[in-house]
């Protein structure tokens, strides 16, 4: 009796620190506010290399079925050179437009699903430096889509020097469109939009002083990696 008592502890211990040691469920992310507007929604998109052209004709349709859909501001569509890696950048009147069209992108957003590398990733913004709402596209440009991940008790300081490079971005030789956009469930997250005419336009800004200076501070508060990434116009 004395030995099934102690394996019946030692199995209701052990049971115990299994319980203690599992994962927290995760939380679910704070709901996108109803006030935002406009709102930002960046959608990076990861299919397999050989289904790239498959992929890039389903992204195709889905920016179009955004802009068809009431409420859409405007959305862009971007290629990585890696391929199979692309972003639709789409702009709402808010949360509620952009869930009312969501019945109109379920077609592309499943067949791009089947063909997925990773699940697609919505991110939700509030504006913070942001150009016109309709600039055109370039044809031949660079775009490039960065994240700007700091320390939470930095971000204030980072919304500081964000506005200023956006300032100062935007009045450089050769820019098209600087916006940059806060996520509303991680506001110390920012995402960062840009268009070039060139690469030499890019390239001689990234020399500039006042990038270099946003960069220096940076260094000081950020919580990852700057994650600058190149993309091309998907026509």
């Amino acid at each position: 009796m004395t030995v099934r008592i102690a394996v019946f502890a030692a199995a209701f211990l052990f049971h115990l620190s299994a319980v203690a040691q599992a994962p927290a469920p995760a939380t679910p992310p704070p709901p996108v506010p109803a006030d935002v507007s406009p709102l930002y929604v960046v959608t990076y998109i990861e299919v397999r290399p050989n289904a790239k052209d498959e992929g890039a004709a389903l992204v195709k349709a889905y920016r179009d079925a955004s802009r068809a859909s009431k409420g859409n501001l405007r959305a862009v569509a971007v290629q990585r050179m890696r391929p199979g890696q692309f972003v639709l950048i789409s702009a709402w009147q808010n949360k509620a437009a952009w869930d009312a069209a969501g019945e109109g992108m379920k077609t592309q957003r499943e067949k791009l699903h089947a063909i997925r590398n990773a699940p697609s990733d919505d991110r939700f913004h509030n504006a913070l430096s942001v150009g016109p709402m309709d600039l055109p596209a370039v044809k031949g440009g660079v775009y490039l889509v960065s994240h700007v991940d700091v320390i939470p008790p930095q971000k204030e300081n980072a919304i500081v020097a964000l506005k200023a490079l956006g300032d100062a971005n935007r009045a450089a030789d050769g820019n098209v469109r600087y916006d940059i956009v806060q996520q509303t469930n991680r506001p110390n997250h920012f995402t960062v939009v840009e268009i070039w005419r060139s690469r030499a336009d890019y390239e001689a800004n990234g020399m500039s002083a006042h990038q270099r200076e946003f960069r220096d501070k940076l260094g000081q508060m950020t919580g990852a990696l700057y994650d600058e990434r190149l993309y091309e116009i998907l026509e």
